[in-house]
């Protein structure tokens, strides 16, 4: 497992550093100026073509289906529902994020981690494997709550926000040459 000692030098280390900075205070700004909070169709696409990169056109018919509105609708729900119960909030959110063609698990949470730095990271193969040593390619919502405990944990070690955790350990794993 991946020590928040190790972490330290990759905070900035990243090639999405810059991009993931200028998203994420670009989604901070719809936060405080768009109540209720939701995302338009140009602006989810952004965050697909952050996460999927190579991968982005694979399902893009199947995106297709998910037009401006149903976007809006959906991403407005998403971001806007509250739970005492924080693990029942992150079932929720990513449940109804779910429902766009296109977007599982690792997809909805890179919404949520981009949108809700402080509190949400991106599952991914990568994160997973510094995480818990093994690799694993398919992700339930167990399996997100699971991996997002152990992210925030290392984020309150550091000081950090989850998100910047999540990015230093994709980006640790990465310099490895690990796929």
């Amino acid at each position: 497992m991946i020590t928040a000692e190790q972490l330290i030098p990759y905070r900035t280390a990243s090639i999405d550093y810059a991009e993931t900075e200028r998203l994420k205070a670009a989604f901070a700004r719809l936060r405080s100026e768009r109540q209720p909070l939701y995302l338009t169709a140009a602006e989810f696409d952004a965050i697909l073509q952050w996460k999927l990169r190579g991968q982005y056109g694979r399902q893009a018919g199947i995106r297709q289906a998910n037009t401006e509105d149903v976007v809006r609708i959906v991403t407005g729900a998403a971001l806007s529902v509250s739970h005492p119960d924080e693990d029942y909030e992150v079932e929720l959110r990513l449940g109804i994020l779910g429902s766009l063609r296109g977007v599982g698990i690792p997809v909805a949470s890179a919404i949520l981690a981009l949108v809700f730095p402080e509190q949400y990271a991106v599952i991914d193969v990568r994160g997973w494997r510094q995480i818990f040593g093994e690799v694993k390619r398919a992700f339930s919502v167990a399996d997100y709550k699971r991996y997002l405990r152990e992210v925030k944990r290392l984020a309150a070690e550091l000081g950090w926000l989850v998100q910047e955790v999540d990015l230093a350990m994709w980006e640790y794993d990465r310099s490895r040459g690990e796929r």
